[in-house]
């Protein structure tokens, strides 16, 4: 069951996407003729896209979305020539049609601007390349579409921040442009407060650390990062870590994450040399620590067979109401697959204690 109450404390450092912080991103974009006279932007606006309403230009210029000359400015502002005007928004121009389909979610909370979604392993978020159906924002299209309106405003997902395919756990979504630009913001701002868990090969001498190393697109292979820890490519990626529990050839451990790289968890652990458990991507998915008996091996298939993924979950997740201002926190037990290999590894380090 997800446990949902308010948090007074302050919000704390950020992330995942395991994934990148929230960039903006150009939809439109226009000079002012030389020969214009002095306009409010937002009549300038309409004027100039088809089929868009002053109300919705109001609406994105006050939630900070329209800039002149690389500056955000109110609806009232009154557009000169010579004017460069960008239209931006917290996600990239569509490419592929948003189809619903009717999918089951694990909805955690929900109110008018925000959805919070307890992500099965597995789901993909977005459409893309090889995955344009089946996705959670398929789900969530067809959950907005069977909603009662409240307003004109169009409801749809906005994403402010995503979680890979396999990662389970909790993915704050935006339902109108307004709010995902705050919430883009506040992710920008590190202002949002989330922990995964993960069960990572190898035991740690201290209890808790730091990694830290830039991280980019790995230089020969372009799906996976790399750590880049003398700063020559890649952005600045800082993780925090905790030890939770020691089950001697594998470790829970809890991630709180600084910045919001794509894979920083598990880029980060493989770099010290302890990935993520079953995590084929990053090496995971070999028996890295143990004993050479065929019964530990046969342990670790098991333990791979229930848990057909990398050992990863989004745990908690903090932050401050983009609207109403409140402090809110979330949280979610872990998966089942990853609590059932959990359990098991648990079992194996007390019997290997007392052997």
């Amino acid at each position: 069951m997800i446990m949902a109450q308010d948090d007074t404390r302050p919000a704390e450092g950020s992330q995942d996407h395991v994934n990148e912080e929230q960039d903006l991103y150009e939809h439109h974009h226009f000079v002012v003729d030389r020969g214009q006279g002095l306009l409010r932007i937002d009549k300038y606006v309409v004027a100039k896209i088809e089929g868009i309403s002053r109300n919705k230009i109001q609406n994105t210029a006050r939630a900070g979305n329209i800039l002149v000359n690389g500056e955000a400015v109110k609806p009232n502002y009154k557009v000169k020539p010579g004017d460069h005007i960008s239209i931006v928004m917290a996600h990239p121009p569509r490419e592929v049609e948003l189809l619903p389909e009717n999918i089951p979610l694990d909805v955690a909370y929900e109110d008018d601007h925000i959805i919070i979604i307890n992500k099965a392993a597995g789901m993909v978020v977005h459409p893309g390349y090889g995955n344009y159906t089946g996705t959670l924002v398929n789900a969530l299209v067809y959950h907005f579409d069977n909603l009662p309106r409240q307003n004109d405003e169009d409801i749809k997902p906005g994403l402010v921040h995503r979680i890979d395919k396999d990662t389970s756990g909790l993915l704050l979504v935006a339902k109108t442009e307004f709010v995902q630009t705050r919430l883009a913001k506040a992710f920008f701002d590190r202002k949002v407060d989330r922990i995964y868990h993960a069960l990572v090969w190898g035991d740690f001498q201290e209890d808790e650390g730091t990694i830290a190393g830039h991280i980019g697109r790995s230089l020969k292979n372009r799906k996976v990062m790399d750590v880049f820890p003398d700063g020559s490519y890649g952005k600045p990626a800082v993780t925090h870590y905790k030890v939770l529990e020691r089950f001697g050839y594998v470790s829970l451990v809890e991630c709180k994450l600084e910045t919001g790289r794509t894979h920083q968890i598990r880029a980060h652990f493989r770099h010290i040399g302890k990935p993520l458990f079953n995590d084929a991507t990053y090496g995971g998915d070999q028996i890295l620590k143990g004993t050479t008996y065929s019964k530990y091996k046969q342990f670790v298939k098991n333990c791979f067979k229930i848990l057909p993924r990398h050992a990863l979950h989004a745990k908690t997740l903090g932050f401050e109401h983009p609207v109403s201002g409140k402090k809110m926190f979330f949280e979610a037990p872990l998966a089942e697959d990853m609590q059932q290999v959990t359990e098991k590894w648990r079992s194996y380090a007390v019997h290997k204690k007392h052997e």
